[in-house]
């Protein structure tokens, strides 16, 4: 009997513990599937920059072509062969030097004959002079021999003109663009040998919609960029701006004095101009990745703590790298400049360095 007894207690404290082991398992399940069902929100890593203050200008962007300033074809002033050419397509030449000669053994026997012819006619001159002094001829018979003397002298300067037409000369200085003879050519008068292109200054004419007049005005600064030469930006400045407007383009011409040092920009060259009409001063500037344009919406992503908001800005003047905030930014707010195409207001975000 009272083994029975012990056997009961035993039996009963196993059915006890069992059902405290099941109460207490039963409670800690709910608290573990909680936290697995916890959501964890990751952070989107994104790139940010500050806002600053600084300098920005407005422009007016258009396409032009580059001509020289002054430009000359060198057209022959006497006929002949070509025997001796001195320059080259891309040498620079100065205002007077000799070009290219052409054979003038007929007008240099000439010159020589009418040089014979003047001075004798100038000693005669001279004699008559001496003896009109004394009263020793008449008024009429000097004259005579003045007029004969001056009659020579005339085609001795017309015969070494002539000669000296054979050398063919540079009207303007600039640059040998293009050579039109060869040696042994049979030239005429007045036809062309040689274009010379004055690079110093070079132009870009452009074409600006009259509802641009208003902007430019002539001394503003100008920067080029060719297509040729991609990666060179040229300085220059408005150095005329037509007063007439073409009735059929609407347009009006606007001529660019272009500085290249460097002789690298050509005539004929196409490319594309700048103009700086305006300026605004320590005025707060945001990178122009870090704008966000929707529909009519323009806004920024500002870094709070760790939570992107967005906020709408009203914006000014816009270059290659900045965009002018005019209102809804602070300077020093951190905004987000790359990538906040997967953010939506008031998501957590990691800056990266």
């Amino acid at each position: 009997m009272h083994q029975l007894s012990r056997f009961s207690s035993l039996l009963l404290l196993i059915l006890c513990a069992t059902y405290l082991i099941g109460c207490s398992n039963a409670e800690s399940k709910p608290a573990e599937n909680a936290e697995e069902e916890e959501e964890v929100i990751p952070s989107v890593p994104v790139e940010a920059a500050f806002v600053t203050k600084g300098d920005i200008s407005a422009f007016f962007t258009g396409t032009a072509s580059l001509e020289a300033e002054e430009e000359a074809s060198v057209a022959t002033k006497a006929s002949g062969v070509v025997t001796k050419i001195y320059v080259e397509e891309g040498d620079y030449v100065k205002a007077g030097q000799a070009l290219a000669k052409l054979d003038g053994e007929r007008l240099a026997l000439e010159l020589a004959r009418t040089e014979v012819s003047l001075n004798k006619l100038k000693r005669e001159y001279e004699r008559n002079g001496d003896l009109y002094e004394k009263q020793l001829i008449s008024v009429e018979e000097y004259e005579r021999v003045k007029s004969e003397y001056e009659t020579q002298k005339a085609a001795y300067d017309l015969a070494k003109l002539e000669l000296d037409y054979t050398t063919v000369r540079a009207p303007i200085s600039g640059i040998i663009s293009q050579r039109y003879i060869k040696v042994g050519n049979t030239l005429q008068m007045n036809e062309p040998t040689f274009m010379i292109s004055d690079f110093d200054p070079l132009l870009a004419i452009m074409y600006v919609p009259e509802r641009e007049l208003g902007k430019l005005k002539a001394n503003q600064t100008a920067l080029l960029s060719v297509d040729a030469l991609q990666g060179s930006a040229f300085k220059g400045k408005i150095k005329r701006i037509s007063p007439v407007v073409d009735a059929t383009t609407g347009t009006f011409k606007v001529t660019i004095e272009v500085q290249d040092e460097s002789r690298v920009l050509k005539p004929g060259m196409f490319g594309r101009v700048q103009i700086i009409y305006d300026t605004h001063q320590n005025v707060q500037l945001v990178p122009k990745e870090a704008v966000i344009e929707e529909d009519d919406r323009i806004s920024v992503f500002v870094v709070q703590d760790t939570i992107a908001v967005r906020v709408n800005i009203d914006r000014g003047y816009t270059d290659a790298e900045h965009v002018e905030i005019l209102m809804g930014l602070n300077e020093g707010d951190q905004i987000i400049t790359a990538g906040q195409g997967s953010l939506r207001d008031s998501s957590r975000v990691e800056v990266i360095e």
